[in-house]
């Protein structure tokens, strides 16, 4: 092995762990998001938004190539940062009360 092929090696581990990085932080927001999809007050649109922008993850059809998941983390970012946005304006909050009462999701914990 050459000096450029160990360059690449590197190089290449390193994408791939900032990859794996960043999947993991999403799917970390994709399960504390899952908790204002049932929430009322959060309009319809976010919520399709959503849901449009997980099965654009899954989906076949790209607009870049499967190895560049850029147009898919973007999508899902945007969806992601639109329904927390929306549930501020509701005023709801993804946190669960810890004995699991009729409010689960909702207001501010006081």
């Amino acid at each position: 092995m050459d000096g450029w092929d160990v360059f690449w090696l590197v190089a290449a581990g390193v994408v791939i762990a900032a990859t794996l990085a960043v999947a993991v932080t999403l799917l970390v927001k994709l399960v504390r998001a899952r908790r204002l999809l049932g929430a009322t007050g959060i309009p319809m649109s976010s919520k399709v938004l959503f849901w449009a922008s997980v099965v654009y993850l899954v989906s076949p059809v790209d607009l870049l190539p499967d190895p560049v998941l850029l147009d898919d983390i973007g999508f899902l970012l945007v969806a992601l940062r639109s329904l927390h946005k929306a549930a501020e304006r509701a005023g709801v909050t993804g946190r669960v009360r810890p004995e699991g009462g009729p409010d689960a999701v909702g207001g501010p914990l006081g």
